[in-house]
C-alpha cells in the first residue's frame, strides 16, 4: 500500500472490481470530461486477470478505508521510447478536498521511485480546468494541446497534455518518511 497523509493508494483487487465497475458505467462517478464508458464485470475480470507488467491500478481510500477514487498508470510505447501516463477519478462526493491532488502526488513519488522513466505525463479534456489545476499542484507543465485528441460524447474534443520530468521532481513529498531503525 502506497501510505500518503489523508489517502492510501491500495492495489485493486478482485474484490474491487464489482464496485469498479459500477464507477465507470455511471456518468456522473467517471466524470463528465471521460467517454461514456459501459463495461461488464466479466470484462473487467478478464482484463484484471491477463494484468499487464506496464500498468499498475490502484484504489484511492481514505485513512478510514472508504473507497473514494482510482488511479492507474500505463506505458505509452511508440517508435522513440516509452512513456509512462496516469489516470485518475474520484466519487463526486470528494471531489474539492485535495484527495487527487494527493493521490496524484502520490502515484508520481512511486513511479519515480520504483521506475527507470524519464517522464510521467497526463491528459485532461481542455474544458476540464478542476483537473489540470490538480496536475500543475502535483508540478506537472502543460506542454500543448492535443487537438481533438478524444471522441468523447458525440464529437471530438481537444486535449491538454502535461508532463513532468525526473529533474523537475522535487523528490517524494508524500510517500518515504524514514523510520527510525529498531
Amino acid at each position: 500500500m502506497l501510505e500518503g497523509k489523508n489517502v492510501n493508494l491500495r492495489i485493486m483487487e478482485k474484490e474491487d472490481l464489482p464496485l469498479f465497475v459500477e464507477w465507470i458505467n455511471n456518468p456522473e462517478v467517471f466524470g463528465e470530461y471521460n467517454p461514456l464508458h459501459q463495461t461488464s464485470r466479466t470484462e473487467a475480470e478478464k482484463h484484471h486477470e491477463k494484468g499487464n507488467s506496464e500498468e499498475g491500478e490502484f484504489i484511492i481510500e481514505k485513512k478510514d478505508g472508504s473507497k473514494i477514487g482510482y488511479i492507474c498508470h500505463f506505458t505509452l510505447v511508440h517508435p522513440a521510447g516509452k512513456h509512462l501516463e496516469i489516470g485518475y477519478f474520484l466519487v463526486p462526493s470528494e471531489r474539492g478536498k485535495g484527495y487527487g491532488t494527493e493521490a496524484l502526488g502520490i502515484m508520481v513519488d512511486y513511479l519515480f521511485l520504483s521506475k527507470d522513466v524519464m517522464r510521467i505525463q497526463v491528459q485532461t479534456d481542455v474544458r476540464n480546468v478542476v483537473s489540470q489545476k490538480v496536475i500543475e499542484k502535483v508540478g506537472f507543465r502543460r506542454e500543448g494541446t492535443l487537438r481533438k485528441n478524444f471522441f468523447m460524447r458525440g464529437e471530438w474534443v481537444d486535449a491538454c497534455i502535461y508532463s513532468i520530468l525526473r529533474e523537475e521532481w522535487k523528490g517524494p513529498r508524500i510517500l518515504t518518511e524514514k523510520v527510525p531503525a529498531k
